[in-house]
């Protein structure tokens, strides 16, 4: 069984390599950074768009605290912890990396609005394994489910740095 499972890994991340390469960059358009409230208040510029992340940060705070005091969850699995511990970091990020973008929206900034979203989302779909499928399957999927979120976020950014020095 652990081979299989090796196996399909790198089916995976090979399938993922190849679309990644064969599949053109998409762009970002500069509509994309243009938000509804460019209001500053106390000197925060995109105020409500900044300011809105912050409850990320407490239910991510919150959620991590609450993974590990108590078993307040009642999660039974050991991979269970992990992956809801690295899903609200996530969250948690999401707020910093989030405000950090909207104080200045760009598409460089936009790396860090995308990359902590990504990790909360990757989490999920190990938790999905671990809680559906396997929990040994899943908590050893959730390395490899986190590294390809980032490297196509990576990739997201290197590609669409190379479209935009091919226009100029």
């Amino acid at each position: 069984m652990r081979k299989r499972t090796v196996l399909a890994w790198l089916v995976a991340v090979v399938c993922f390599v190849v679309l990644m390469i064969v599949t053109p960059a998409i762009p970002q358009s500069q509509e994309y950074h243009d938000f509804a409230d460019q209001r500053t208040f106390f000197g925060i510029p995109n105020a409500l768009n900044v300011i809105s992340n912050f409850p990320f940060m407490i239910i991510g705070l919150i959620g991590v605290i609450l993974c590990h005091h108590g078993n307040y969850f009642k999660l039974s699995l050991q991979g269970e912890l992990w992956g809801w511990t690295c899903f609200y970091v996530g969250v948690a990020a999401v707020a910093v990396g989030s405000s950090y973008y909207h104080l200045k929206p760009d598409d460089a900034r936009l790396v860090w609005d995308r990359l902590p979203m990504t990790i909360a989302f990757t989490s999920i779909v190990a938790i999905f394994i671990i809680e559906r499928i396997d929990e040994r399957k899943g908590m050893i999927s959730i390395i490899p489910l986190l590294l390809i979120g980032i490297i196509s976020i990576v990739y997201w950014r290197q590609a669409y740095s190379f479209v935009l020095l091919c226009t100029v």
